[in-house]
């Protein structure tokens, strides 16, 4: 989680003035407010997360201290296939996330019937990543989710349109499961050879072959 320290200082005259950091991670900022607070000069210190909300030291430690055993660090790669000819589609994800001290890979994919495009596959395959998500227990947490669909990804960034109505039906289950979860997304676009581990899911879920395996890193 990124977050902004808002400091208060009183001066040896009383004097009140606000400073805002830079945003930084949260362990992070919780290390600079420590330090700050042994200037003897705090009245307040409080974090601004990216959803606007307000926490003090104590309770930032405190959330901290109970993500650490839940999944949190999230990075998504989703890649959807679609056969023309069989009408087919599959769905490929790769969640990477951190958990307890340790890191993981999770890597899955479906078979699809009903779709009628690459473009749909690619939406399903991103929320059959949240999906996964949420069988992780992942909430109220930002999330890097990355893919090589310039629709999907400059869509849901708000800087492409969605003119097909089924595309726009997907969008909406993707933003509602989004806000469902609390889950602040940061999206990236990349290449589809550097999409490859979920390329190669989608690919393997239209033959009809199943992958569900979790690792650690």
């Amino acid at each position: 989680m990124q977050v902004v320290i808002e400091w208060t200082y009183r001066s040896s005259k009383g004097r009140i003035a606000v400073f805002q950091s830079e945003e930084m991670p949260a362990k992070e900022a919780v290390l600079v407010a420590e330090d700050i607070e042994k200037t003897g000069r705090v009245k307040q210190i409080l974090f601004v997360d990216q959803h606007d909300s307000s926490w003090t030291i104590k309770e930032l430690k405190g959330y901290l201290k109970g993500i650490e055993t839940e999944a949190h660090n999230i990075t998504v790669y989703f890649d959807g296939g679609f056969d023309w000819e069989q009408k087919t589609a599959g769905l490929g994800c790769v969640i990477y996330y951190d958990q307890s001290g340790k890191s993981y890979r999770l890597r899955k994919n479906a078979f699809e019937l009903g779709l009628t495009s690459n473009n749909e596959a690619e939406y399903a395959a991103l929320h059959f990543c949240l999906q996964e998500l949420e069988n992780l227990g992942v909430h109220h947490l930002p999330i890097r989710i990355v893919g090589d669909s310039r629709v999907v990804i400059n869509h849901l960034n708000e800087e492409w349109p969605a003119i097909e109505e089924d595309l726009y039906r997907w969008a909406n289950k993707i933003e509602a499961k989004m806000d469902a979860l609390g889950l602040l997304p940061q999206y990236e676009l990349i290449s589809r050879k550097s999409n490859g581990e979920a390329d190669r899911l989608a690919t393997q879920a239209i033959a009809g072959i199943e992958i569900m395996a979790t690792i650690e890193r």
